[in-house]
């Protein structure tokens, strides 16, 4: 599908998020409402992974630019705070309903910039959705507390209060979850300055033109784009009292440290090592199936891809299985009809997996299916890798030590469940966890023991459902309050707390108190 098709003026009216007039088109910023040109002279090149060929040229927003998105966000957070949640709420009913609609619109230009397969860029879609579908509760989950006659004639009571201007840095991998999670800020009456991937902008971009369209006033949510620059504006702006992340370790460290430095709250979702501890109970089949597409969907892009196999016991043997079944996917273009591996994001991202991977075999690992040879027709300059499965592979390897991100899945062993318990809480990473067994007191020791924050039993890749919170914990996230659900909202707001006295003897009072109150 060309990329001009993806924005058609009758659910789309500005055409604006890519400018056709010259051979490229260039990504446009979104400042105070207005979706325009940048004035920079730096020029990032967007590619499509199945052909790397340039398809779109996001700016460098100048630094002029990106002050102004900031100071429309600060100005419109005067009146946007004071709106009625009630508004605010009508405003994500309508974004919801809006995206509802352009789904497979988004999810087209997902496939031509990330690559994944229009079925994952679906479900990318509507994970998002869910996060915006969630908001629309948010007059009831930004209840306060109170207790009323604490004390004589006093009262006490909380609530939850915005923030200010929040900035959102976004990865490449789900170019509309990501955005749609942060937007839950705009529910709770702040405004943001949002920074996309300049790998993956569109989807972004045709989001901010349905918030435009569903009512959020001029100024409440602004688009900038960029590399470093960019996030270094966002981590020290004075005005941006909040920054959500999510992406690689290095970059989030560095987010972390230089936001929290300048006084601001971050919330940082980073790398994973996600663990499937096989029991040799399981329900073969069904255990099997779920490794190869919790290993190889999406390419093995995602933060919660099940990357890491820990086969306890007679489930040893078991690899050797997973071969023929991962052999069963298709690897070509993600918008070609039945595939089921698309393209790496990058030809970097793809020669890194590639060198890991052989990293792996010369410290002694078995290579049981090698997909670094695999090619598509029809696209010879795409950035393919097929399934690739390592075997016998010990904690102290390489391609175990680091986060691959790609296609591969490397399998270690246990002699018991306590051992891979052990081996799975030395990671340093703590992002998710799944086990296989059909033993109820076995899937009960190992969730209560388990140091990972998102534990599935039975279920390879358990990231909950927006009315509870995604949540990442040890190396894998930096922050008190993870995303969406009750932490996000804690995370986008503050409390304020009121104590109150009206005696109803206040005409009698004969003389000032000047002891300490005892509350009686």
């Amino acid at each position: 599908m060309a990329l001009r098709s993806l924005f058609r003026p009758t659910t789309l009216r500005h055409l604006s998020a890519m400018r056709f007039a010259s051979t490229t088109p260039r990504v446009k910023l979104l400042i105070n409402g207005e979706f325009r040109d940048s004035e920079t002279s730096n020029w990032i090149p967007v590619h499509n992974p199945a052909t790397n060929e340039v398809i779109a040229e996001v700016p460098a927003a100048t630094q002029a630019e990106m002050q102004e998105a900031s100071d429309a966000a600060s100005a419109a957070f005067a009146t946007w705070k004071d709106t009625s949640i009630l508004t605010r709420q009508a405003c994500m009913f309508k974004l919801q309903h809006l995206l509802r609609a352009n789904q497979s619109r988004i999810a087209a230009a997902i496939t031509k910039e990330q690559g994944k397969t229009l079925a994952d860029a679906e479900g990318d879609v509507l994970r998002g959705i869910q996060v915006i579908e969630h908001a629309c509760s948010i007059p009831t989950l930004m209840m306060g507390e109170t207790v009323p006659g604490v004390a004589k004639d006093l009262d006490t009571y909380s609530y939850r209060i915005p923030l200010g201007v929040t900035g959102g840095i976004c990865p490449f991998n789900f170019p509309a979850m990501i955005p749609l999670w942060m937007m839950l800020s705009l529910a709770c009456g702040n405004t943001m300055v949002m920074k996309p991937s300049e790998r993956v902008p569109t989807a972004t971009m045709m989001i901010a033109e349905l918030a435009m369209e569903a009512g959020f006033p001029k100024g409440v949510f602004n688009v900038i784009h960029g590399a470093h620059d960019a996030v270094n504006f966002v981590c020290d702006d004075p005005a941006i009292r909040a920054i959500s992340f999510v992406g690689s370790d290095q970059a989030g460290k560095h987010i972390w440290d230089r936001g929290t430095s300048n006084g601001k709250r971050v919330q940082s979702n980073m790398g994973a090592k996600n663990h499937g501890v096989i029991l040799p109970d399981a329900n073969k089949t069904a255990t099997l199936n779920a490794l190869v597409g919790a290993a190889f969907g999406a390419a093995g892009q995602r933060c919660m891809a099940l990357s890491t196999v820990v086969l306890v016991g007679e489930a040893q043997s078991w690899a050797e299985d997973l071969v023929g079944l991962a052999k069963q996917l298709t690897v070509n273009a993600g918008d070609v009809a039945g595939t089921d591996i698309g393209p790496m994001i990058s030809p970097q991202a793809k020669q890194r997996a590639f060198d890991l991977v052989e990293s792996g075999v010369q410290q002694g690992a078995r290579l049981l299916l090698d997909g670094r040879d695999v090619q598509v027709e029809g696209y010879p300059n795409g950035n393919w890798m097929g399934p690739t499965i390592l075997t016998d592979v010990t904690t102290d390897m390489d391609c175990y030590q680091q986060e691959i991100f790609g296609p591969v899945l490397v399998c270690l062993h246990a002699d018991t469940i306590d051992e891979a318990i052990k081996l799975v809480n030395a990671n340093r990473w703590g992002n998710g966890t799944a086990i296989f067994t059909n033993s109820g007191a076995a899937a009960r020791k190992y969730t209560m023991e388990i140091e990972s924050g998102q534990v599935g039993v039975n279920v390879p890749i358990p990231v909950p459902l927006p009315f509870f919170s995604f949540t990442g914990n040890k190396g894998s996230f930096l922050g008190d309050c993870n995303f969406y659900g009750k932490a996000g909202v804690n995370f986008y707001t503050q409390l304020k707390t009121v104590t109150s006295l009206w005696r109803d003897a206040d005409a009698d009072v004969l003389k000032a108190a000047t002891a300490m109150p005892t509350m009686k």
